[in-house]
């Protein structure tokens, strides 16, 4: 099997390939722009990313829309992530939460899978804290200042312990049980 990840972001190639090749699933990156709808549900731009992928006659696909919510920020970023991390960055969010205590926050991945007639979209999640500086060498974007544990950021922890925990490792492990008969007709390897 054969699933194109269509993504302007390489970081999310190599999380997927990381996560599906072990599995028998192989994975291209196809770069291929589509309208990302403004909305405040990440399931809503991936629902409309994927019609228009789909009325391009593009198939056997995986887009997914990614965000940090921050408690105390009233879930900025948010559906924004991308745009906030390209103009303000990990500086920017560290100091809009300058001198706050309560710094909770969660990633979610949502992601839409079309394989022949078929369409899954599923949202995974991981809970954790806006740490107060950034740490770590490994990951992209908002990794280095978000910690699962309250103790190490996504950026110090290894690949494959950030693929068993993260948002898009979850969303990736529902997406598996929803695609598993098309997957692995005879059993999953």
């Amino acid at each position: 099997m054969m699933l194109k990840i269509i993504t302007s972001n390489p970081g999310k190639v190599k999380e997927y390939r990381h996560c599906l090749e072990g599995l028998g699933i192989e994975v291209t990156h196809l770069r291929v722009p589509y309208d990302e709808v403004q909305s405040s549900e990440l399931e809503e731009v991936v629902k409309k990313g994927m019609a228009e992928l789909k009325a391009d006659g593009i198939s056997d696909f995986i887009i997914d829309d990614s965000g940090l919510f921050i408690d105390r920020l009233n879930g900025f970023p948010g559906v924004w992530s991308a745009y906030v991390q390209k103009t303000i960055g990990n500086e920017g969010i560290l100091k809009l939460m300058k001198d706050v205590m309560e710094r909770g926050a969660v990633f979610k991945c949502c992601i839409g899978c079309s394989i022949g007639d078929k369409d899954v979209i599923v949202t995974g999640a991981c809970g954790g804290v806006i740490i107060e500086e950034e740490r770590g060498t490994e990951g992209f974007g908002y990794d280095p200042i978000f910690s699962h544990d309250g103790k190490r950021s996504f950026a110090e922890i290894p690949p494959d312990e950030k693929d068993r925990i993260s948002h898009r490792g979850n969303a990736v492990e529902l997406l598996l049980k929803e695609i598993s008969d098309i997957v692995w007709p005879c059993g999953k390897p």
